[in-house]
């Protein structure tokens, strides 16, 4: 199965629609979403063609193919506009043939500096840092898939792939940025 990863839209109408025509020409069957999805947060400018009801209608539209974990710029209010869940700090996906676990949340509470529980080999994956990274630590594997809306540290508007254990960062046309094999200890 082919996942694309995003995280960090913060209510871009103009980055949001991006993503999901790569979501589509890409082939992918499920979308996992970070969270910051709707509003753009105190600390951050407004992104381009901020549009929080114009991004509520197109991931609405894939409602049934979104994972989603919380944010630290979600709100209940949120939850209330979006037709899928947006509310859960973490989500697990068995990984690697179902021998490792991806660990799946924003990275405002758990990140490389305080992990949630893993095994070794398992994989930490969050957004929050709007720097995408993918790398094989001492004993597991930390991913990011960096920010659709508003990168930082010079990096271009960035998302993931997941697909038959290897991750995948690419810009928002699809260009190929890195690749990490998850199999490999």
């Amino acid at each position: 199965m082919k996942i694309l990863i995003a995280s960090d839209i913060h209510g871009s109408a103009r980055y949001c629609r991006e993503l999901v025509d790569l979501y589509h020409a890409s082939g992918a069957e499920r979308m996992l979403l970070l969270g910051d999805l709707l509003y753009h947060g105190p600390r951050n400018d407004l992104p381009e063609e901020y549009a929080p009801k114009e991004v509520i209608r197109m991931l609405s539209d894939l409602r049934d193919e979104i994972f989603a974990v919380r944010g630290n710029c979600e709100a209940e209010v949120d939850q209330m506009v979006l037709p899928f869940p947006v509310m859960a700090d973490y989500c697990i996906l068995p990984v690697c043939a179902g021998t490792r676990i991806l660990y799946a949340t924003h990275g405002h509470v758990y990140h490389e500096g305080n992990r949630p529980p893993m095994k070794k080999w398992d994989i930490l994956l969050h957004g929050h840092t709007h720097v995408w990274k993918a790398e094989k630590r001492d004993g597991y594997y930390l991913l990011n898939p960096g920010s659709v809306s508003l990168p930082k540290e010079g990096n271009p508007r960035t998302c993931a792939f997941l697909e038959e254990d290897i991750f995948t960062v690419t810009d928002l046309s699809g260009k190929e940025l890195c690749s990490i094999d998850l199999t490999q200890e």
